[in-house]
């Protein structure tokens, strides 16, 4: 195998790449429900530990225990939010290409979530797959 044939199997894995982490991000970022704000959990944590501090049902304690340690989770799945910015921006650099070689259109890319800002960075125009049979 030649040097440049690697070269072009290297480039093609690394467009693949790009291409699938932004697209995982965007399903991400799409989940339903309000967004969560990191800040608002942060300050909600001190709250719900005085009131388990001072709750006399332990009952009730075990409750805000729960939700206290369920927030602490979600800050830490929120600490693994990826970089959209920089997802974008390698997806911006390989679609186009990577497009091509595969042959997928500009709606494909919107129906995946993909947005149109997105796809004009990338250089891929709003056109039309048309049935050459």
């Amino acid at each position: 195998m030649s040097e440049e044939h690697k070269a072009a199997l290297a480039k093609g894995r690394e467009q693949g790449r790009a291409v699938r982490e932004y697209l995982a991000a965007l399903e991400q970022e799409r989940k339903p429900g309000r967004p969560v704000d990191r800040k608002a959990i942060e300050a909600k944590l001190p709250e719900i530990q005085s009131r388990i501090d001072a709750e006399p049902d332990p009952a009730k304690r075990v409750e805000l225990i729960q939700k206290r340690l369920d927030l602490e989770e979600r800050l830490v799945e929120l600490g693994d939010a990826p970089d959209m910015e920089l997802l974008e921006d390698r997806f911006v650099e390989a679609a186009a290409e990577y497009s091509e070689r595969k042959g997928i259109t500009y709606p494909a890319w919107r129906e995946a979530g993909v947005p149109a800002s997105a796809l004009k960075r990338a250089g891929i125009k709003r056109t039309r797959r048309t049935n050459t049979s």
